[in-house]
């Protein structure tokens, strides 16, 4: 990206996140900022897979302003607790930290020239409290330095609710909350993810559903509460949730 591209994308995430109602919420460097975080993300992806999307309006419109409609359904700032789970290039967690810089961000993923890539982008934008984990979200639940210890867990993986619920629930303590960001197509999934929620030590509070500015796309979160603490049997290894997801 050139110095016109990083402008117009810039322009473009100042505009979203005047329509998402955040302008007076985030900081006035937060459009700026995320334009730098697309031009890192699109050089990298030159070397490295990070993102099937390379136009950068598509960049900020489709990566950053979709992560950043988080901030419309939960309460983030005030110095909460969040893990990432499968975080790939950053999403949303690197979206949610340079819009709330009071939130005490954890990246998780099992690659770890990834979370190399994002510690870059860290020094670049002089991020404070936000750190990475390297590690399989199945092994890391179990962990008690991760188990139930965060406020909010976020995933944008493309995987089954009922999955993704055994991978993420067990990080959050209990009265916090699952932010699954979803298809707007995913009621039946949903539904039928209810009794595994139930399991886990969750409920299904509500579903939101947004538009992205600048597109007609329309994409959900899907916000689980902890309603009580996850079994300890709980998550069980990949290939048995594959195999006999509950």
């Amino acid at each position: 990206m050139d110095n016109e591209e990083i402008r117009a994308v810039s322009d473009i995430l100042r505009r979203g996140l005047e329509q998402y109602g955040l302008a007076g919420r985030v900081s006035p460097r937060a459009a700026q900022d995320l334009s730098i975080y697309c031009r890192m993300l699109l050089d990298k992806n030159r070397e490295m897979n990070l993102t099937a999307i390379t136009d950068p309006a598509d960049a900020a419109n489709l990566h950053m302003l979709d992560c950043a409609a988080l901030l419309n359904c939960a309460e983030l700032e005030g110095g909460k607790t969040l893990i990432d789970v499968g975080t790939g290039a950053g999403f949303p967690g690197m979206v949610l930290k340079i819009l709330a810089p009071s939130l005490d961000i954890t990246l998780l993923d099992s690659l770890n020239k990834r979370l190399d890539w994002l510690a870059e982008v860290c020094g670049e934008l002089s991020l404070q409290g936000i750190r990475t984990v390297h590690g399989r979200a199945e092994e890391a639940g179990l962990d008690p330095a991760l188990r139930e210890r965060f406020d909010f867990a976020t995933a944008r993986a493309v995987a089954d609710l009922r999955i993704l619920c055994e991978l993420c629930l067990p990080f959050v303590k209990v009265g916090g909350r699952f932010l699954a960001m979803k298809s707007t197509g995913s009621d039946e999934e949903i539904q039928g993810a209810r009794a595994a929620i139930q399991t886990l030590g969750g409920r299904v509070e509500r579903s939101f559903d947004y538009t992205i500015p600048g597109t007609g796309v329309i994409h959900r979160v899907v916000v689980v509460e902890k309603t009580a603490p996850t079994p300890a049997n709980y998550p069980r290894r990949w290939a048995k949730m594959q195999k006999a997801p509950l």
